[in-house]
């Protein structure tokens, strides 16, 4: 059984979900109103942050799923928590100013590499 690993892709999910109630409270606080995308910098990185997190999650949550079934479950769910606490550490600094987001962005880049690494290594290994 995956338990590690589907709770981890809860609280991903859950985090993206909290992402986007981040980007409608910034639409209310700075005055962006919809559709506009742009007016306000605040705005701006709220939203970006939101789109990021969606544009890494098809690359991770697959990869954590073919790891942990390949690979092993705990192993998958650390470092798919490890990918959670990048996205934290991106939305903190990125929420503060653009210039801040690198640390965030390497510790879930590094996460998302690792999940995809491992998960394809093992498949090729068992096609050969």
């Amino acid at each position: 059984m995956y338990h590690l690993t589907a709770l981890v892709t809860l609280l991903a999910i859950a985090f993206y979900l909290f992402t986007c109630i981040n980007v409608s409270r910034s639409r209310t606080k700075t005055g962006v109103k919809v559709p506009a995308m742009s007016g306000h910098p605040d705005f701006e990185r709220a939203f970006r942050i939101q789109m990021n997190t969606l544009e890494w999650m098809p690359i991770v949550l697959p990869s954590l799923w073919l790891f942990a079934i390949y690979i092993s479950d705990a192993v998958a769910a650390g470092i798919g928590a490890l990918w959670i606490a990048g996205r934290i550490v991106y939305f903190i600094g990125y929420s503060k100013a653009a210039a801040k987001r690198g640390p965030g962005f390497l510790i879930q880049g590094i996460a998302a590499i690792a999940l995809w690494v491992g998960a394809i290594g093992a498949v090729v290994l068992r096609v050969v």
